[in-house]
């Protein structure tokens, strides 16, 4: 006799997890292990790594994905190597070779390049990506050989710096914007040099205020007996923003939704005004708006109240 399909429970789990992302695994596929080992019933990343890539994937649980947007949004970081003198019809490693070119550059001839790509740029985001048209990813318009018209987009590249050329092999640092493709990035860089070019390697190093330390690899997590506390807490998210001590009855008001006017309180305010984390003891209460006259305007809130 057949026996009946048991449902899996799962916890309530808060935090986030900052992984290590392997070659080969897309960032969904990391994220589907890693909540399995953790038996999380939610979760959620913060910005696709393509599955070529490796680095800091921070994954987020329970409360936690109420603050992943600010990650979406945040500069990310990346260490990368530009292969000169091969075309990928993906840009990167997972392609097939369109184009072959002799490389001929100098070290003065890759620096003078580079200078043009820093700052505020347009970029064609490419053919393979899932970004969507219609309501179908470009990715799947490309395996079936259509090449659609893309509109350059404005990103910001903060820092492009020359790390180390062993030709054919250009080896590079990045601080980019949201939005960045560091593939069309490279094959831009081999385009302006005369060879073309496509990533040999791409390692996510930072994500707003999160850096590889800190960082877990899957093995390790599966290995760990007490998975849970390989969590960073939820803050960690929210580390760059300054933070506000409430009192119990202010506490009680912040998660009623209600805004607070902290002027008339004995409560220390930060300066400048915009967004803050707040806090009763160490427990987080959310994230809020400071206005003008020192008012505290609710924004995104954790799920408890204090005790």
């Amino acid at each position: 006799m057949k026996q009946p399909h048991v449902k899996r429970v799962r916890d309530l789990v808060d935090g986030v997890l900052l992984l290590d992302k392997p070659v080969g695994l897309s960032s969904n596929d990391a994220l589907i292990k890693a909540k399995r080992v953790l038996n999380a019933k939610k979760a959620g990343h913060t910005g696709t790594l393509d599955p070529f890539a490796t680095g800091l994937l921070p994954l987020c649980f329970g409360e936690a994905t109420k603050f992943s947007q600010d990650l979406l949004e945040a500069d990310k970081t990346y260490e990368t190597t530009v292969h000169l003198g091969i075309s990928t019809n993906t840009g990167d490693t997972e392609g097939e070779a369109i184009a072959t070119r002799d490389v001929n550059v100098t070290r003065e001839d890759i620096e003078a390049v580079l200078a043009q790509f820093r700052g505020p740029i347009m970029q064609v985001p490419p053919m393979y990506s899932a970004l969507k048209r219609d309501g179908k990813a470009y990715y799947e318009y490309a395996r079936e050989g259509i090449t659609l018209e893309r509109e350059a987009r404005p990103v910001t590249i903060h820092t492009l710096e020359f790390v180390a050329y062993e030709a054919p092999f250009l080896k590079l640092l990045v601080t980019c914007s949201k939005g960045t493709y560091i593939r069309v990035l490279g094959e831009d860089i081999g385009n302006a040099l005369g060879c073309g070019a496509h990533l040999n390697a791409l390692r996510r190093i930072q994500v707003g205020a999160l850096t590889v330390e800190g960082m877990v690899t899957l093995e390790t997590l599966q290995a760990n007996a007490a998975p849970l506390s390989m969590l960073a807490p939820v803050d960690a998210l929210l580390s760059s923003f300054p933070a506000v001590q409430l009192t119990d009855e202010l506490a009680k008001r912040f998660l009623n939704g209600q805004r607070l006017a902290l002027g008339k309180e004995d409560i220390a305010v930060p300066q400048q005004q915009g967004r803050v984390r707040v806090y009763h003891g160490d427990a987080l209460l959310g994230t809020a708006n400071l206005q003008e006259f020192s008012i505290l305007a609710p924004e995104r809130l954790i799920a408890f109240k204090p005790d």
